[in-house]
């Protein structure tokens, strides 16, 4: 019985030795490719690419490390350079999320096999995700006749990265330490992207435009609607865009990090210093305003009501406070006068935007009722002339794209986590863990924001927009990490896990 036993053991450790050869000759090997393309760049081109190339050199041996930098690139990349891709031509150009989501996603599968103690963390909803990831597959094959075009397959793998960042996180913020880490970097993520939105949006048309088209090296449009309005009329109203390129999808991701760090301001033991998280959430919340768009600006509402009806009531006065202010500006001076009535317009579904929404909804409608059960899929076109595709709402693009499957499929993975994550939160406040009760509770009510900006927006289900996607993925992973957490556990590494300092090294936050 003890030589099966020892020669079992052996087995595995030849096992795990060949998994970190595997590791180390991929590092080697990948460092060996960058170092010659940083040479080349640097002999046959710019100096600037040489420098470039170095950085990104650098960039990789630390993501190759530290399960923690390409979990900070990756939403940082998605919070503020989404459309980021690689400064030269290829048949299909990564970019910079695409990569970032690749690399950790590798990364940690190579540290599963390298280390005999670590598991594949699923978490409850691990596999139903699957299933429904399993469902847009084929409704895919379905929708393409099997032969997708290659800017459909390209656009469709970067959605099934996005998805997958669920399990990233799942896997790679495994104590306190690390998910408090990865909190503040979505935090500082979306704080950093409103405040680029605002300075670009204080700046004279022609210098922000100037900024924005010096982006054109990586990717970011150099003509056409670079700056965006109301109505696409140049004489009328600026909408904030940040790096994001069209605003409602900048609006739809400042609601969702807005809704939490409104969350974290009012938290007992937030994960900031208040003088800080409040000028966050303002600029979050005056950002969300600025980019004109009533979806996202509704669903930062309905995130903070969430909060403040649950939890924190104490943040009914401020929601009342600025809406007697809004209500006082507009009646005694006309304040806001324009915005309002965008509002009352778009309740009305009187103005052109609306309007076209309507069109739309009509539309999916009809493609609901001819494709009902797996949909269209997710091609630029759909099998019939009379109709179009693309609708301003996850719920309709759902069915459009995935059929009633693909929709009731996710409404039930939505329902499946608010009914986990409520129970552990309310257990969490009672066992006085006020820590993990308010990061549970900011992260529910970001989703609640990005459910309630799907009504009129679509972006964070559609495969041109794959930030959005791992954004909404993201933060459901980081929500059942920490729920599945123990939270009794008050020290790892050494550290006092009662307290939100971030991890004395790289090394600790692995």
């Amino acid at each position: 019985m003890s030589s099966i036993l020892d020669n079992r053991r052996a087995r595995l450790s030849t096992l795990f030795e060949r998994s970190a050869m595997l590791r180390n000759s991929a590092i080697g090997a990948l460092a060996v490719a960058l170092g010659l393309a940083g040479g080349a760049a640097v002999a046959f081109g710019p100096v600037w690419a040489g420098f470039a190339a170095l950085l990104a050199l650098a960039l990789v041996y630390l993501m190759l490390r530290y399960t923690s930098v390409g979990l900070a690139l990756a939403l940082f990349v998605a919070t503020i350079l989404p459309f980021g891709t690689l400064p030269f031509k290829a048949v299909i150009t990564p970019n910079f999320l695409e990569l970032a989501l690749l690399a950790l996603l590798a990364v940690w599968l190579l540290r599963l096999l390298t280390r005999p103690d670590d598991a594949l963390e699923l978490t409850p909803l691990g596999l139903p995700l699957l299933g429904f990831l399993g469902v847009t597959l084929f409704s895919f094959v379905l929708g393409s006749n099997a032969s997708p075009d290659s800017l459909t397959l390209h656009n469709y793998f970067k959605f099934v990265l996005a998805v997958l960042f669920f399990f990233s996180v799942a896997n790679c913020v495994r104590t306190p330490a690390q998910a408090r880490l990865a909190l503040r970097l979505l935090l500082l993520g979306g704080a950093a992207s409103a405040l680029i939105g605002l300075a670009l949006f204080a700046l004279p048309n022609a210098l922000a435009e100037q900024i924005l088209v010096a982006f054109g090296r990586i990717g970011y449009p150099t003509s056409g609607r670079v700056l965006r309005f109301v109505a696409d009329d140049p004489s009328g109203v600026e909408r904030a865009i940040g790096l994001a390129v069209d605003p409602n999808s900048f609006g739809g991701m400042l609601a969702l990090v807005g809704a939490f760090a409104v969350t974290q301001a009012v938290a007992e033991r937030p994960l900031l210093a208040r003088r800080w998280l409040y000028p966050m959430a303002a600029a979050l919340a005056l950002a969300t305003f600025l980019t004109q768009s009533r979806g996202a600006l509704g669903g930062l509402m309905v995130g903070t009501l969430y909060v403040a009806t649950l939890r924190y009531r104490k943040l009914w006065w401020p929601v009342a406070g600025a809406a007697g202010l809004v209500l006082l500006l507009y009646l005694a001076f006309g304040v806001g006068g324009q915005f309002v009535t965008r509002v009352t317009e778009g309740i009305q579904f009187r103005d052109q935007a609306n309007q076209m929404r309507l069109g739309e909804f009509q539309n999916a409608l009809e493609i609901i009722r001819r494709y009902p059960i797996f949909g269209i899929g997710f091609g630029s076109s759909g099998p019939d002339i009379d109709l179009g595709v693309g609708v301003s709402s996850i719920y309709l693009a759902l069915a459009e794209r995935v059929g009633l499957v693909g929709l009731f499929w996710f409404l039930g993975l939505m329902a499946a986590f608010f009914a986990r994550s409520l129970p552990a939160m309310r257990q969490a406040f009672a066992r006085h863990d006020d820590e993990r009760g308010a990061a549970l509770l900011g992260l529910q009510a970001a989703i609640v924001a990005a459910l309630a900006v799907g009504l009129l927006d679509h972006y964070f289900f559609n495969i041109e927009f794959s930030h959005m996607v791992a954004l909404f993925w993201g933060t459901i992973g980081l929500a059942l990490t920490l729920e599945t957490m123990n939270a009794e556990d008050r020290t790892t590494n050494g550290h006092d896990n009662r307290a939100f300092d971030l991890p004395r090294s790289l090394e600790d936050a692995h």
